[in-house]
């Protein structure tokens, strides 16, 4: 077990050192492969025999890729149970990007499922020798004595030290995994190439190699750098958005005093460089500013082997090498290496079943941490086909988080050389990719810019952020990164207090949307089955659901609107297009009379906040939109200005009164323009989705993909209310609710206002923080924003009790209401008042505005 040592330069507080680490290590020399495997439990000769074993005819599942993903894919299945599985290798076991890794496991991940997933590989690292007899070269906790030895300190103003991290051989652990795999009956092949994937009605059939077919029921895409091509050579294309860039690392030889096996890692994140000891001296790479994407035209295993060195372009990281660890200026270097890397769009892998394609699986994209993750991410894509579902939530991971216009190789070429550089970056909150911009843009888009609009990004679809007034400094509002009260606090608090006190309008036209329509009662058996509340309605009500798996958990969470007696318009969030239509797709019955439709690109969607927009829309319908004429939750397609067919709702997604309009995109302008003219009377301005988040966390709402996730269930979140008992209709979840319902909530979502915490002086808290109870450690936050109602920070998250005798406590009211919390933000504990339910009495108690509004304070005067 090795250690690793991060080192920082920056004048930043040593709080903040946990926020720099976003990435361990990457790539190192291999070994030379062990040799062909040729039967189920025995290896073969290490010389390739002239007649290669036949492959089976058939199997149940075809893994592509012999390298440290996909050998520890089938170990997994095979561990659970699975037969019939062959893994297949264009060229040797383990002879790709594995041989040429650094070796470096390190469990400080940025988000809580890579970390979960590299502890497990470390456990797992560990372990295999004892189960297979190949050795991993993972040095115990007792070898390491001292620091390391060779590190310039001098301007470092603070370090953070990994004991448990650890340095393995990635050659001998895919051959372990592969040793274990072949001992459990899994067939492995060498110099098979898989052609394509063979699919009929949506489902995987066969694969077809160059040694022939195999028929089959899955199929998992292991293929690393050749993942996105195999995807596409498929009958069905099946995007797997990933593009290769090259790294390089430099070898030396034994330093006069060798470095032992034991010595620390080193990842200096201000040089953008890792060392770490190897043969007595060193192996250091690092991810420089300005990567180079590889392949985007394709690539073989050819121009793998075959890669060139580049000293200029490693000149920047020998520099940084140099000047923490001095004493290398008189080692002697033994190698270059150049080998390529393959980077995702967001800098996490890829992961799950892929959306059309019932059967496809895929594991690929490793962002330079494959040997970290390849144990825990194999342990749960082996669940998720075993079960239905992985035992931890991946939404993160999921493939299914991207669609088909992230797989453009322009969009994935430019993307990677930002992605790259920002493994060893500060990565302050809600900081936005500058590449790849503009792919999905409202009709609105020209418009909000020119009136000040900055712009975020979520799933490929511009949005905007906040709008800058006119006069204010542009420059620095674009460059606000930091970790403390930011620069657009006072923007965005304007904009909030516009929504609370007269109108304001929101473009939320990235929203997901769908309908489902059929020619009896299909539509609505198949919403009762997926839905927790109950869709039988009268025309025109609006449901807030949540969809749910069998373990009561959300899958997606929406409203849904009754448009016609057999027609249901679904809304979701953003990031949901992919996954749930998917899911829907997944329990349809192949039924021609029952119909879905994504009409996310047909609807443009404003809403209006604020007690002034019944005023707007009322003057623009000439109908009256008082509580009486237009209850809460209710929906009527009207006219708005000239244009008709306006799907006009009575709910904001913030608790606020106002509405959401659902416009056909041909007449958005006309509408918005007519919204805004019609409006300046009563103070309306533009606001972003930074004021609809503050509102929603200061009313208690929580969000799927934040707060809600497929292990939260709506007794969890307090939603029990929004759950069919009353009813006999079985729907999905059910069983698993009532039990839980029975039993007690082991985990329970409350609020928490900061109290003690300097808004302008102190770290704010953004998510992720740890709560304590009483002193203990009970929970983290999953979402945080600054409520200009309560003046006061507001966190949301989960929060359960400790147990006694290993199994979950159910936890009580009491428990909630009688513990003292805390919040931790950097290391600094912060009092916290917490609450299960939104506190009401409060904002009206410290709500400050006049009873006569002036208007023209919404005016810009």
């Amino acid at each position: 077990m090795h250690c690793s040592c991060v080192w920082s330069s920056r004048a930043l507080s040593p709080a903040l050192l946990p926020r720099l680490l976003s990435h361990a290590g990457c790539w190192a020399p291999g070994t030379k492969p062990r040799g062909i495997w040729s039967s189920p439990r025995r290896l073969a000769s290490a010389v390739e025999t002239t007649q290669p074993i036949p492959l089976p005819s058939q199997a149940r599942v075809v893994i592509c890729g012999g390298g440290i993903v996909g050998t520890s894919v089938a170990y997994h299945l095979a561990k659970l149970g699975w037969t019939e599985i062959v893994l297949l290798e264009q060229g040797r076991l383990g002879a790709g990007t594995t041989r040429l890794c650094a070796g470096i496991v390190s469990v400080a991940k940025p988000i809580s499922i890579e970390c979960k997933m590299a502890d497990y590989s470390n456990s797992l690292y560990e372990h295999l020798e004892e189960e297979t007899g190949v050795k991993t070269a993972q040095y115990s906790l007792s070898e390491v004595s001292k620091l390391h030895p060779l590190v310039n300190i001098h301007d470092l103003v603070g370090a953070l030290h990994l004991p448990g991290d650890a340095v393995v051989s990635p050659p001998d652990v895919n051959h372990a995994l592969a040793t274990a795999a072949a001992g459990h009956g899994v067939q492995i092949h060498e110099r098979t190439t898989v052609n394509h994937v063979m699919m009929e009605k949506g489902h995987v059939t066969a694969v077809e190699t160059d040694r022939g077919a195999i028929e089959c029921e899955y199929f998992v895409n292991c293929a690393g750098q050749w993942a996105y091509e195999l995807g596409q050579a498929s009958e069905t294309k099946v995007s797997v958005p990933l593009h290769g860039c090259e790294h390089f690392y430099l070898l030396s030889k034994p330093l006069p005093e060798p470095l032992q096996p034991s010595t620390p890692v080193v990842m200096d994140m201000d040089g953008r460089i890792y060392v770490r000891a190897w043969q007595g001296g060193v192996l250091s790479g690092g991810f420089e500013k300005n990567p180079k994407p590889i392949f985007t035209e394709g690539r073989n295993q050819l121009e793998i082997q075959t890669m060139q060195e580049d000293w200029d372009h490693f000149e920047p990281m020998l520099s940084a090498l140099l000047r923490r660890m001095p004493e290398l200026e008189v080692c002697e270097i033994q190698q270059l290496v150049n080998c390529p890397e393959s980077f995702t769009p967001d800098m996490r892998c890829l992961m799950g079943e892929t959306p059309g394609v019932h059967g496809y699986f895929v594991l690929a994209g490793m962002n330079a941490s494959g040997l970290a993750f390849a144990g825990g991410a194999g342990k749960y894509l082996a669940e998720w086909m075993t079960y239905g579902y992985p035992t931890a939530n991946v939404w993160p991971l999921d493939i299914k988080r991207f669609g088909n216009l992230q797989s453009s190789r322009t969009f994935l070429r430019h993307r990677v050389m930002e992605v790259m550089p920002l493994l060893y970056n500060l990565k302050v909150p809600r900081w936005d990719f500058q590449t790849g911009r503009q792919l999905r843009t409202s009709p609105l888009y020209d418009r909000l810019d020119t009136q000040g609009a900055r712009w975020m990004e979520k799933h490929g679809f511009e949005r905007a952020k906040y709008f800058i007034p006119a006069g204010k400094d542009l420059l620095s509002l674009d460059a606000s990164k930091t970790f403390y009260k930011p620069d657009w606090f006072d923007i965005v608090g304007a904009e909030v207090k516009c929504c609370k006190e007269a109108v304001c309008v929101i473009d939320m036209s990235s929203f997901t949307k769908f309908e489902l329509t059929s020619t009896d009662d299909q539509a609505l058996a198949l919403l009762q089955h997926l839905c927790a509340n109950d869709l039988d309605v009268p025309v025109g009500h609006i449901v807030h659901t949540g969809m749910l798996n069998e373990r009561g958990g959300y899958e997606n969470d929406c409203s849904v609107v009754r448009v016609k007696k057999n027609s249901f318009f679904i809304i979701s969030p953003t990031d949901q297009q992919v996954h749930c239509w998917s899911w829907l797709k997944k329990h349809m019955p192949d039924d021609p009379q029952l119909h879905l439709e994504d009409v996310s690109w047909k609807y443009t969607a404003l809403n209006l906040i604020g007690p002034r927009a019944m005023d707007v829309l009322g003057e623009l319908s000439y109908v009256s939109m008082t509580p009486e004429h237009f209850p809460s939750l209710f929906c009527k397609e009207m006219s708005v200005g000239y244009a008709n067919g306006i799907r006009v709702m009575s709910m904001t997604h913030t608790g606020e009164p106002g509405f959401m309009l659902y416009i056909p995109i041909e007449y958005a302008l006309h509408v918005y323009n007519e919204v805004m003219s019609v409006g300046q009377k009563y103070g309306i301005r533009n606001a972003g989705y930074y004021a609809l988040r503050s509102l929603r966390i200061e009313k208690f709402f929580a969000f799927w993909g934040q707060d809600l996730d497929p292990f939260t269930t709506p007794l969890e979140c307090g939603r029990e209310f929004r759950v069919k008992f009353d009813t006999d209709i079985d729907f999905l979840g059910r069983a698993s609710l009532l039990h839980q319902r029975q039993e007690g909530v082991s985990r329970r979502f409350i609020m928490l206002v900061l109290e003690d915490h300097d808004t302008e002086l102190d770290l704010w808290p953004w998510w992720g923080e740890p709560i304590y109870r009483n002193g203990e450690l009970c929970g983290t936050t999953t979402s945080s924003a600054y409520s200009y109602t309560l003046e006061r920070h507001v966190c949301l998250g989960f929060v359960s009790p400790p147990s006694l005798d290993g199994s979950p406590a159910a936890v009580t009211p009491d428990f909630i209401n009688r513990g003292d919390y805390e919040v931790d933000i950097a290391g600094q504990r912060y009092p916290a008042k917490a609450k299960l339910y939104p506190f009401s009495s409060l904002f009206a108690q410290q709500r400050r505005r006049k009873d006569e509004m002036e208007l023209s304070n919404f005016q810009g005067k």
